[in-house]
């Protein structure tokens, strides 16, 4: 057996016996691991300041006793946390050992300046760690080229938020395709009576998350391999509906509008469909923010012609520094902060993880709606696992994206913006090649 397997099969077994020591207390608890296999060592980890970081802070003590390595935990606004990670990383500091980031954005570039520690044979060599209880979305979404960056630790599914008593009244059902929610909204819409069909983000930057869906959906994508495709006509396609709703069933401002102006728009009643990551859900129904808690509907997003193909990514994950002394320790934390029963504490927080059977125990959903979880389950399986332009530079190539919706809800020619906007990437992911 090599060194890497031992490692492996020894911080699943801890894992495994923090899990029973968690569970079983008493007796139990303090046989589980009274070697301390790493007995002196030191973590230093980043996070951001979240629930995720709150949970895992309260049960730290445990883990500290039971490995007797102690963690330092340092938890960060976003903004800070980026700023904090380009300083030790670029200076190839041995520390922080682990960090948070979102490889929906980040992964490429970490993965190119060599900042982030392959994990594949850590993760997929112990029977005990149950790799496979991972949704493949948020794998997806936690590799390149087939390797595995980063270990997710919570998930975001883009779902369809409706009002369940307006589509009572017109005798309307929740729509399964993206013709049927077409015609649904243009029915519903009443802007006479403040009651918009449709709301969703309407920013240049912002509005891209969302609009992925619409795209794959349609069978188009930003890019395939090095090549721009934001010109096909399944891309245009998925543009144009996602461009038309908000223009001619969209409350006015939308142009203005990121998540939280939508969210709330909604939550006041004054919109009968919404599209947004599941993760915003508490936004439309917590008695203090929403007019319409009690009407709130979720189901998973509509078919377009090439099938349903929502973005389910992950939002976060956990990386290992390449540069980092303790691997074999680092990865202890690794498998023990997401175990099935961390990420099931974590879940009931709110927080949506990214293993299947969380997902599919009473417990880790309890806490959701149940449609609402009904719908996450099912995204994670049909799910695409990014919904960004898969570059370094993401935030000019989602302007550029961004750009095309723009221009059609503004009345301009679609097909122009789009082959100006096509240009703009392929220039993107040309310069990005060069770094």
């Amino acid at each position: 057996m090599t060194r890497l397997g031992k490692i492996i099969g020894l911080a699943a077994a801890f894992a495994a016996a923090l899990t029973a020591a968690g569970c079983g207390g008493g007796e139990q608890a303090a046989e589980a691991d009274p070697s301390k296999p790493y007995a002196g060592e030191k973590l230093m980890v980043f996070a951001l300041n979240h629930q995720w970081a709150d949970t895992i802070k309260g049960r730290l003590p445990e883990f500290e006793q039971k490995s007797g390595i102690k963690v330092d935990l340092q938890t960060f606004a976003e903004e800070q946390l980026q700023q904090k990670l380009a300083v030790q990383l670029t200076s190839n500091s041995e520390t922080p050992d682990l960090f948070m980031y979102r490889p929906y954005m980040d992964k490429i570039l970490y993965a190119k300046n060599g900042w982030t520690e392959p994990l594949d044979e850590y993760a997929k060599q112990n029977a005990d760690y149950d790799f496979a209880d991972f949704a493949a979305s948020s794998i997806e979404a936690s590799s390149i080229d087939g390797k595995l960056m980063s270990i997710p630790l919570f998930t975001d599914q883009f779902v369809l938020y409706y009002r369940k008593d307006v589509l009572q009244k017109h005798q309307l059902a929740v729509p399964k395709t993206l013709e049927e929610m077409q015609a649904a909204v243009k029915t519903v819409h009443d802007p006479a009576n403040e009651l918009y069909g449709f709301v969703a983000r309407g920013q240049r930057n912002a509005l891209v998350t969302a609009l992925s869906s619409f795209i794959f959906s349609e069978g188009g994508d930003f890019m395939k391999g090095d090549r721009a495709t934001l010109n096909t006509p399944e891309t245009i396609s998925g543009i144009r509906i996602y461009a038309d709703l908000l223009k001619n069933y969209g409350p006015p401002g939308t142009l203005n509008m990121s998540w939280p102006q939508a969210a709330g728009l909604f939550a006041q009643g004054k919109a009968a469909f919404y599209v947004e990551t599941a993760s915003i859900y508490k936004n439309t129904t917590d008695p203090e923010k929403s007019l319409v808690k009690d009407h709130v509907g979720f189901a998973t997003f509509p078919a377009g012609s090439a099938g349903p193909k929502p973005a389910s990514i992950t939002a976060w994950s956990l990386a290992m520094n390449p540069k980092a002394k303790n691997k074999d320790a680092a990865w202890a934390f690794v498998a023990w902060a997401s175990s099935k029963e961390n990420v099931l504490k974590i879940q009931q927080s709110g927080v949506p993880g990214p293993r299947s059977s969380v997902w599919a125990s009473k417990e880790g959903t309890a806490n959701f709606p149940a449609d609402l979880a009904a719908t996450i389950q099912e995204t994670m399986k049909i799910g695409v696992g990014y919904n960004v332009p898969q570059v370094i530079s993401v935030g000019e190539a989602r302007d550029a994206v961004g750009s095309i919706a723009v221009k059609a809800m503004l009345g301009e020619d679609i097909q122009a913006a789009a082959e100006q906007a096509n240009a703009e990437l392929q220039d993107i992911i040309d310069k990005d090649k060069m770094k």
